[in-house]
């Protein structure tokens, strides 16, 4: 039949645990025909693969798709060694922008200069004119010069915002930093992209994705959140969505979710109801995360709360009482106690049955009295592997030996904890390999450290590329049409130039994506 296309002489990986490997598939229109042998395989147009991998199509599992899709007309600041070379970078974007309007940039790390905060004075001297705003790596702090201060209204006297801090100097005067919910104050000043910009910058971004074999995203959180919903919708509508989109709306959207009957589950495979997101704190690397005991080095620091207790139980039981579940940001072992004491209570109760799939985002430190707590109370573990290779030597510096329980993954693994990896680009990079190598090696691409760090977590390759493909599937309830290669499912796949599975684990990082199918069609092409 014409409709059949037939892969053959390939190493085939399903993630179906009943049938692991093949070494041909057949994709009849959108889903997958069978899966065997080459001889076992239907009449059709044959593609001889020369010995390249097949894996499910990958699936981002914690990304800011929208913020991403903008943030690639902006400043890239992302391992920039010194202030000097960022400033360098403003000046010469203020050059071509008209005065007054906004300079926006992201991914300043100032671990990588010592650990010293920059200033707003830094950013006054090249761009007096314009106001700049210029997001840190982890997305939880802003540096913002003094234009921008004058048009958000920010002065000595301005207090800091509930679950937020403005830094200030000795005088009291703001130094520029804000963080976490602080830094509203900064874009709430910052006119907003409108639908066209929107869809245009995520039209742009999507080919992108497809060449690092991702045909899914869940999408964590954008400020308008119907707005990016609508976007979304228009998109599919108009046969311009090649992604298959769950998303997450920010908290206070909850009672409009709830109005407008948008349960967990709603909608398509295309684009699809997540749940709600909320953050319980802030980052390691702006020292802000939810700490149950202080940050090394510094005694009065645990860290940011950024939604209270009360009001956190409160959402997520109402959520739940609307078939609305919730994916919730933490990162110290703070904050992820405080979100399994409310599962317990939720689960002790009403929740006992409920079909809803309630997860954490990060997961970074756990106590080791939590491990397996996660696996008991059916909370996924939504965690991010390029996370503990880019931010091992912060986790040392600042958690000490609690370090050796951050980024968890095969602790958690082991005590059946349900996983699923993402990237949450663009604090990182959606490429999916330099996540697998990650989550394999506990290593950078430079090698290092020797061994590993922390290498006891370290997973297989199969569990990683599990935690892209069936774990996020799980993870959406989408896991009976997708997330495997198995006979009825969507036609989604990857075509991989080297078999990661069988490599030497450091040599991940050399393969690429050759090709990239999605709904029984090519959505990217290159050396097939």
């Amino acid at each position: 039949m014409s409709d059949i296309l037939v892969l053959t002489n390939a190493r085939v990986y399903t993630m179906e645990w009943a049938r692991p490997a093949a070494d041909a598939v057949a994709v009849q229109g959108n889903r997958i025909g069978a899966v065997g042998a080459a001889h076992e395989m239907p009449d059709g147009k044959r593609i001889d693969l020369g010995g390249r991998t097949v894996t499910p199509a990958f699936t981002d599992s914690h990304i800011h798709i929208m913020g991403w899709a903008l943030s690639l007309d902006r400043i890239a600041l992302d391992g920039i060694p010194s202030v000097e070379e960022i400033v360098r970078r403003v000046a010469e974007k203020a050059a071509v922008t008209p005065p007054g309007e906004w300079v926006l940039g992201r991914g300043w790390n100032h671990s990588l200069w010592g650990g010293t905060f920059p200033s707003r004075a830094d950013l006054d001297r090249v761009a007096p004119n314009h106001p700049v705003a210029l997001t840190r790596k982890d997305g939880h702090m802003v540096w913002a010069n003094t234009r921008a201060l004058e048009l958000a209204g920010v002065t000595a006297v301005t207090p800091d915002p509930a679950g937020g801090e403005i830094r200030k100097d000795e005088r009291g005067e703001p130094t520029g930093l804000f963080a976490e919910n602080a830094n509203d104050l900064i874009y709430d000043a910052i006119p907003l992209p409108t639908p066209d910009q929107r869809r245009a910058a995520l039209t742009r971004a999507f080919p992108i994705l497809h060449r690092m074999g991702i045909v899914g995203g869940h999408e964590m959180g954008y400020d308008d959140g119907p707005g990016l919903w609508a976007d979304f919708t228009a998109l599919r509508d108009e046969g311009r969505l090649p992604l298959r989109v769950a998303m997450y709306m920010p908290k206070h959207y909850l009672n409009e979710m709830i109005g407008r009957g948008m349960r967990s589950g709603d909608g398509d495979h295309n684009l699809r109801v997540g749940g709600l997101k909320i953050f319980m704190d802030g980052t390691l690397g702006s020292v802000t995360a939810d700490m149950l005991e202080p940050f090394e080095g510094q005694p009065n620091n645990r860290g940011i709360v950024t939604t209270q207790l009360d009001e956190f139980r409160s959402l997520a039981f109402l959520g739940a009482e609307n078939g609305v579940s919730v994916a919730l940001h933490a990162i110290g072992d703070g904050a992820n106690r405080k979100i399994l004491d409310v599962f317990a209570e939720w689960r002790a109760g009403r929740g006992a049955s409920s079909p809803l799939r309630q997860r954490i985002e990060h997961v970074q430190l756990l106590h080791p009295d939590d491990l397996g707590r996660l696996a008991e109370l059916s909370v996924i573990a939504s965690m991010q592997p390029i996370h503990a290779t880019s931010d091992m030597l912060v986790a040392d510096k600042f958690w000490g030996e609690r370090a050796r329980y951050s980024y968890a993954w095969c602790s958690l693994l082991s005590r059946g904890t349900r996983m699923a990896f993402g990237s949450d680009a663009p604090v990182e990079t959606p490429d999916v390999l330099q996540g697998i190598h990650a989550a394999v090696t506990r290593r950078r691409a430079d090698g290092s450290p020797q061994g590993g760090w922390y290498p006891q977590e370290c997973v297989s390759v199969p569990n990683a590329v599990y935690a892209y493909t069936a774990g996020a599937a799980y993870a959406t309830g989408e896991e009976d049409v997708k997330g495997t290669i198995t006979p009825g499912k969507l036609a989604d796949l990857v075509v991989l130039s080297d078999d990661i599975f069988e490599v030497p684990p450091m040599d991940i990082l050399n393969a690429r994506v050759d090709a990239t199918m999605l709904d029984g069609e090519w959505v990217y092409q290159d050396h097939l």
